[in-house]
């Protein structure tokens, strides 16, 4: 299979379950923007997680995998895949409180900053914040599941608690956010 295939030259791209679509729709939007944080996961890692974060790490990629394709399938389509479930948001929470019990307890906003790791940790949440909004407005003319708007606000409280265990890891103090 080539990589090229010449079908999206003029603008329009193919849905999982058929049908065409321009580029520029909001349900493209919504799984272009998931693959964006998905890359943004892949970055982080490429500074090197703590054992812990990065098999967390993998499986959310994985995970964002699965939340792309259910994005790219609308679920009146033919095309039977794996979706995002309630599963999927509890395990999110089980890494989190995972992860959180080895944290300061929050008391004040935090700046995204520390170690390389942990600011694309949060780049990547930040990245997931505006996926989450692209699909909460996509769900006002699409049919977009609500397991799948669950999933990224709880992947978003994730990356933040990733963020702040590695720096945690790293003996790295938080820089807390001072109002003038």
């Amino acid at each position: 299979m080539k990589i090229y295939t010449k079908t999206g030259d003029m603008g329009e791209t193919s849905l999982f379950s058929g049908g065409r679509v321009p580029k520029y729709s909001v349900r493209i939007e919504t799984y272009g923007t998931v693959d964006e944080l998905n890359s943004a996961i892949g970055l982080a890692r490429s500074f090197g997680l703590s054992d812990d974060v990065e098999s967390i790490a993998v499986q959310c990629q994985n995970d964002l995998f699965v939340l792309g394709a259910d994005l790219a399938t609308p679920p009146s389509g033919k095309a039977i895949i794996d979706r995002i479930g309630e599963h999927h948001s509890t395990q999110l929470e089980s890494f989190i409180d995972k992860l959180d019990r080895h944290l300061e307890p929050l008391k004040f906003f935090v700046l995204p900053a520390g170690t390389q790791t942990a600011a694309a940790l949060h780049v990547a949440r930040t990245v997931c914040r505006r996926a989450e909004r692209i699909c909460i407005k996509a769900r006002e003319s699409e049919d977009i599941s609500d397991h799948v708007v669950i999933y990224l606000n709880r992947l978003s409280d994730l990356l933040f608690v990733m963020a702040r265990y590695e720096n945690a890891q790293s003996d790295l103090s938080e820089t807390l956010w001072k109002v003038r």
